[in-house]
């Protein structure tokens, strides 16, 4: 970091630059996790997000379509360090104004697709507004498309178009591939009708973000693929990632709970001895599940129910399969009660 840096900070302050300031934050913090300084690198850019809890907060635009997401006080992300990376990405590239704004992000479910959105959001200080699909399908023949004409007229009339995010969630519910679909006329022509209104919008108003999630990205049409900016996949958490996220919901959910002993290196042992973690969205609720249902006249009934959970029924191992699997007699004795 340069004497620059910091002298360009005071300028922007002074001058109430908000988008200067921040873009010179974030240079900042790319410069520390360039040396491997990622821990204050992180602790900027939260500063940045909580900072923005700002002037953003409501908007008077109503719609039957279009929903605002509330984006304050927003849980912790914990994503892997290249998924981090490219939030940041984004960011960067919208306030660059060179035309990238569309951004498509993929993978299964509970991978944190929605709320890295609210996050993006967030951090590049702007409106959030949901496409509500419930009200935008409908049964009728040819309705949906015009109500997409209309959603698309509406996201390109919005007076305030360089502070809003429009967040298409899970948007194969509307526009899945056209020629594998089981009914091609009447998807084709939805597909269609979107493809067309993404580029006015792209022709018309640069300013507005766009972000789509999907967990059926194999099933996309192709030609909607193709007019986002960039595809992020959310598919890159190794089993240490999850490890570490796990840890984090542990040690924010047993505060709730008295009479439990917390008991981490067993916590993560068992972790470790599942085939196959599930993604952050499940796991989260399994460690919730296990904590809440846990009998209170026992302190580590939670590891029991999360060994069930992730593993198998401990109820069925005897002493010897348990220490085969690694666990001291004193850990069996918690697990066995």
């Amino acid at each position: 970091m340069k004497k620059q840096n910091v002298l360009n900070l005071i300028k922007y302050h002074v001058e109430r630059n908000e988008k200067s300031f921040r873009n010179e934050a974030i240079s900042i913090a790319r410069y520390f996790d360039s040396i491997g300084d990622r821990q204050l690198s992180e602790y900027i850019m939260r500063l940045i997000a909580e900072s923005n809890v700002y002037s953003l907060q409501t908007t008077d635009f109503e719609s039957d379509f279009l929903k605002q997401v509330e984006i304050r006080n927003l849980e912790s992300l914990h994503l892997p360090h290249e998924i981090t990376e490219d939030m940041r990405g984004i960011v960067n590239a919208v306030n660059y104004n060179v035309g990238i704004n569309k951004f498509l992000f993929e993978g299964l479910p509970g991978s944190g697709k929605t709320e890295a959105a609210k996050n993006v959001a967030r951090l590049m200080n702007r409106f959030l507004f949901r496409v509500d699909f419930e009200n935008l399908i409908d049964s009728k023949l040819g309705q949906t498309n015009k109500n997409i004409i209309k959603v698309f007229k509406e996201i390109n009339t919005l007076s305030n178009a360089n502070k809003v995010v429009i967040l298409f969630d899970e948007i194969d519910a509307i526009a899945l591939d056209r020629i594998n679909s089981n009914d091609i006329r009447e998807m084709g022509r939805v597909t269609s009708t979107i493809l067309r209104e993404l580029d006015r919008l792209t022709d018309l108003n640069k300013e507005i973000v766009i972000i789509a999630t999907t967990n059926l990205y194999s099933n996309l049409d192709k030609a909607l693929v193709r007019r986002f900016d960039a595809v992020i996949n959310f598919n890159r958490y190794s089993d240490e990632d999850l490890i570490e996220v796990a840890e984090y919901y542990f040690s924010l959910f047993i505060k709730n709970f008295k009479g439990i002993t917390k008991d981490i290196k067993l916590f993560k042992k068992i972790l470790k001895l599942a085939k196959k973690l599930p993604y952050p969205g499940e796991l989260k609720n399994i460690i919730k599940i296990s904590l809440a249902f846990s009998d209170a006249g026992y302190e580590y009934d939670y590891l029991k129910r999360l060994y069930n959970n992730l593993i198998g029924n401990l109820d069925q191992k005897d002493i010897n399969k348990l220490y085969k699997e690694g666990f001291t007699v004193r850990e069996i004795e918690k697990l066995k009660n």
